[in-house]
């Protein structure tokens, strides 16, 4: 559900360049940051897979991720993934709403609509294409003035087409979400309240409400007006919310906004007048990224004092003493964290915490924590970074090369991640595991590389 107003100003800036915009949508989820945390990720796996069951798709394949962004945005970029932005979750008011934003999303995965948006482009771009000759064949006529006015009708039908095609594409979106809630026994109410939020957007910003026209999306007072019938007559209807659910989405929240916004924002919001869990949670990240650990670690303990073995909690606990200098005394709750969930990047933090110690005898738990990590995540730079430092630790400089290699690979950095593969392969047996995945990396990467030198 793309923030209406922001992509019409993208597409508007690219109308005479139609086919860039394929790497345009595919920029977003690539130049923002991940959020990578393990309870909201539970969260997202557990909140979306009723929907995705619905969707006809395998919960094991989708992923709901979120990006630090503060716009109230959500989108697809190719493949079964939903990118979520942080402002969005910060501005939902209950877990319906985003539910009712991941079933939209989940609609253009269905419908193919990332693949399927290269033709609506190849249409626009014929027009283009036409008008160009067309245009050209005035002037050399000696019709200047004409062949430039050919021109411009051109544009301006090609992005008519365009845009066009892609207001068929939300609606489509939006009905099969409908779908999706309805057949997963949510209720509607959620995403209707999450448009009209879109709609008050529009009101502030003096959008006309009497035509879509030249816009990406359809107005969200008419998306109000065909989802309504859709949703009030569903028997989900009137279904309320899982209060279980609920109390979960309000704790992400509340450590997401604790997280990326100013800690006198987060303090205001959340006032030390406020005792609940979610006050708690959101101003133990704001004391913690302010630097100040005997606070965070009070609002810590006021968290484990109501849940001792909860392990996310533990899991911060762990955090805030190993970013303050006591990764020894970070290990004990990190150690049960893991073992209460099993979760790569709890154990990436616990390896983390292990080496740190600068002890010896601490090293093969690292190793072990951080190999079963990556063995269940291998999409975690850390993780690697961090299992290097344990191959040189010991000696073991080939394999240091090839975790190395690992975590540039993934980071995109294709001559670091080729010099790494290169070095791990001359320092390991050919024809091992460990070899063949270097030699891997080295061919990819070094493709990527050529790729890039011949582009200069």
């Amino acid at each position: 559900m793309p923030n209406p107003f922001r992509m019409k100003a993208r597409w508007l800036r690219i109308a005479a360049i139609a086919m860039a915009s394929l790497a345009l949508m595919a920029q977003p989820a690539a130049a923002q940051q991940i959020l990578r945390d393990a309870e909201t990720e539970a969260f997202m796996a557990d909140m979306s897979g009723p929907l995705v069951k619905a969707a006809g798709m395998d919960p094991r394949n989708v992923q709901v991720l979120v990006i630090n962004d503060p716009e109230i945005n959500a989108f697809v970029a190719g493949g079964q993934y939903v990118w979520v932005h942080s402002g969005l979750i910060a501005a939902a008011d209950n877990v319906n709403q985003v539910q009712g934003v991941v079933a939209h999303e989940l609609g253009h995965i269905e419908g193919g609509h990332v693949i399927r948006s290269a033709e609506g482009m190849k249409e626009a771009t014929g027009i283009t294409l036409l008008s160009l000759v067309l245009g050209a064949a005035a002037i050399a006529a000696g019709g200047a003035e004409a062949g430039m006015g050919i021109l411009g009708m051109g544009q301006s039908a090609a992005m008519g087409k365009f845009l066009a095609f892609s207001r068929a594409q939300e609606s489509s979106a939006d009905l099969a979400g409908a779908r999706y809630l309805s057949k997963a026994g949510v209720s509607g109410k959620g995403s209707l309240e999450f448009f009209k939020k879109l709609q008050n957007q529009e009101y502030r910003l003096a959008i006309p409400q009497d035509d879509s026209y030249g816009r990406t999306h359809p107005l969200s007072g008419e998306r109000i007006n065909v989802l309504r019938e859709v949703y009030s007559a569903d028997p989900a209807w009137d279904k309320p919310m899982d209060p279980k659910l609920e109390a979960r989405f309000e704790r992400i929240k509340a450590k997401l906004i604790g997280f990326v916004s100013e800690p006198n924002q987060t303090l205001i919001k959340y006032p030390e007048s406020d005792q609940s869990i979610p006050a708690h949670y959101a101003r133990a990240y704001a004391w913690h990224k302010s630097a100040y650990p005997d606070k965070a670690m009070s609002e810590v303990d006021a968290l484990l004092t109501a849940a001792p073995h909860d392990p996310y909690f533990l899991e911060l606990k762990g955090q805030v003493l190993l970013e303050s200098g006591k990764p020894a005394d970070a290990i004990p709750p990190l150690r049960e964290a893991v073992q209460l969930t099993n979760q790569p990047l709890i154990a990436t933090l616990l390896g983390h915490a292990l080496i740190a110690t600068e002890d010896d005898a601490n090293f093969a738990e690292a190793e072990k924590v951080l190999r079963n990590a990556i063995a269940r995540d291998r999409e975690n730079p850390f993780a690697w970074y961090q299992l290097g430092v344990v191959y040189e630790h010991r000696g073991d400089i080939p394999r240091a090369a090839l975790a190395t290699a690992e975590r540039y690979s993934m980071m995109g950095q294709d001559q670091m991640a080729l010099r790494s593969a290169d070095a791990a392969m001359q320092g390991l047996k050919p024809g091992t595991v460990d070899y063949l995945r270097a030699q891997d990396i080295a061919m990819v990467s070094r493709a990527a590389v050529e790729q890039k030198r011949k582009k200069k």
